[in-house]
């Protein structure tokens, strides 16, 4: 089973998602949205970029 994203309301009302592995942990969250519609195109901008974007190490 792939990842999946999770879209619900927090207690404040706003709109965030979370990404979880096909474990169930979770492994990256979004920030608050006013919209449910906003929510999903911060989704979609995690799926645009996420894949070929490039690490920066701030540790070293």
């Amino acid at each position: 089973m792939a990842g999946k994203f999770e879209l619900y309301k927090d207690a404040a009302g706003k709109f965030r998602f979370r990404l979880k592995a096909s474990n169930g942990q979770i492994i990256a969250t979004g920030e608050a949205y006013e919209s449910h519609a906003s929510a999903l195109k911060g989704i979609q901008s995690v799926r645009n970029n996420a894949g070929d974007a490039a690490l920066d190490d701030q540790t070293t």
